[in-house]
């Protein structure tokens, strides 16, 4: 399957010129940060780790350590994620998730409901490998409820595969049947469905709950359930139907109102821009009043802009 991100691998590439190019942009009084930034973006990920390598060879120094002495704030944040394997960066971003000060839900609202199956089996490996823990049970250690009970589903990464022709209908209404005819939800129901069928069987229950109760699942998750397990059970469903609708959506509410959540912009960017960006920026323009581009251009400023803007690619007015 074709890329779909704006980002993407440059051609003729030189990581020992590419390394020469960054050590001279922060050689000597003040940083050349426009020099940075235009590289960075143009070239993919698996070759900015080859320039890192490269870079310890010709001056047997760590680039990432350079770029966090030269550059500072927002744009040193989306510089070094940039610069990170994505494995590395789901795993270190769960990490600081749970053990920062008092648990960021949304970071792992946002990861394991996106990710693919075999996403989260490798980010599972490598968080054990990484910190000699097992990420399962730091979730645990962490939440509670049914929030943590379907965290867990997740972190199984044993989703069905197709459509289960026989169950749609018994699905939908035993969805209907924990909630909209229910007093008081059984929660139970919903995590054991939501978790642990295909995105494709899903969206056919969804459809066939609708007919059902005349409601669409995302309306009675917002009535039945709150909380970080609403959080959840709606990301879930979001990225059943559509993971890039389920982005654009995320990165509109990082931006909206007043101040905007950094870390949140930066996450998706970075962790997008070389998968479906361009499907992310087409169903952003479809749901909202502008584009990704004027968004963001208007949210944030400086060189972090410049660099957001560059992974974001065009405008679609």
């Amino acid at each position: 399957m074709a890329s779909r991100g704006t980002v993407k691998a440059s051609a003729n590439f030189n990581a020992s010129a590419d390394a020469e190019v960054l050590h001279k942009a922060m050689k000597g009084l003040g940083t050349d940060e426009a020099a940075i930034l235009q590289l960075v973006t143009a070239r993919s990920n698996a070759q900015r780790q080859e320039i890192k390598a490269a870079y310890k060879t010709l001056f047997g120094k760590d680039l990432v350590n350079d770029l966090k002495g030269e550059l500072g704030g927002t744009f040193e944040t989306l510089i070094v994620a940039l610069m990170t394997p994505p494995l590395t960066y789901d795993v270190t971003s769960l990490r600081n998730a749970i053990k920062g000060a008092g648990t960021d839900e949304k970071v792992l609202v946002e990861i394991l409901a996106s990710r693919t199956a075999q996403q989260v089996k490798d980010i599972v490996a490598a968080y054990r490998k990484e910190y000699d823990d097992d990420l399962e049970k730091d979730v645990c250690g962490d939440t509670s409820g049914h929030f943590k009970r379907l965290l867990v589903i997740l972190l199984q990464a044993n989703r069905q595969t197709g459509i289960q022709e026989g169950n749609i209908e018994s699905d939908a209404q035993a969805l209907f049947k924990a909630g909209e005819e229910k007093f008081g939800t059984d929660e139970q129901t919903f995590i054991t469905i939501l978790g642990n069928r295909s995105a494709q069987h899903l969206r056919k229950v969804f459809d066939a709950y609708m007919k059902m109760s005349g409601f669409e699942m995302e309306e009675s998750i917002q009535k039945e359930t709150s909380g970080s397990l609403k959080d959840l059970l709606l990301a879930v469903v979001k990225c059943a139907r559509s993971v890039p609708a389920y982005f654009a959506e995320t990165l509109y509410h990082a931006m909206k109102g007043a101040g905007t959540d950094d870390n949140t912009l930066i996450r998706v960017m970075v962790t997008r821009c070389e998968v479906d960006m361009l499907d992310i920026r087409a169903e952003f323009r479809k749901r909202f009043a502008c584009s990704l581009h004027s968004m963001i251009k208007g949210d944030t400023g400086g060189d972090f802009r410049k660099t957001l803007l560059l992974l974001c690619g065009g405008d679609d007015a």
